[in-house]
């Protein structure tokens, strides 16, 4: 995305991009850990009360870092993004507006649906493919 804003580039956006974009792989690296360390550790707890709810407990806040904290940034990421696309015009309306909506969807929609979870992938998925078709026809159009 940076090569295609170039001089465009809002510091603001850019640095609130950046930093969302950062907190979001912390935090599911934190959460990863939390999983890792609570497997590791589990086996060693000899009280089957303890051990479970030692588990219990690292799910939790597992869970809670990967889908609430995590997710939220993801949405700041999504509409900085967004924003940017729409002061500069990078990308097609449709596809900020589209970037709009699923980021407050992210925002606002508390839900222990793992569906919520898949919309973020998907919107990174779509975007991706969008950049790869139209680099593909600049490619085509520039070689005929």
């Amino acid at each position: 995305m940076r090569d295609r804003m170039g001089e465009y580039e809002d510091r603001f956006f850019s640095a609130v991009l950046y930093g969302s974009g950062l907190l979001f792989l912390a935090m599911v690296f934190v959460s990863m850990a939390i999983a890792g360390g609570i497997l590791a550790t589990a086996r060693f707890i000899e009280d089957a009360t303890l051990q479970s709810q030692v588990l219990y407990f690292g799910r939790v806040v597992m869970y809670q870092i990967s889908t609430i904290y995590a997710l939220r940034m993801a949405g700041v990421f999504m509409i900085s993004l967004g924003t940017i696309w729409w002061r500069t015009g990078l990308m097609p309306r449709w596809l900020a507006l589209i970037t709009y909506l699923l980021a407050v969807t992210l925002l606002l929609v508390i839900s222990h649906s793992l569906w919520i979870t898949l919309i973020f992938p998907a919107w990174v998925a779509v975007i991706d493919v969008y950049v790869l078709l139209a680099n593909r026809k600049k490619t085509i159009q520039s070689a005929g």
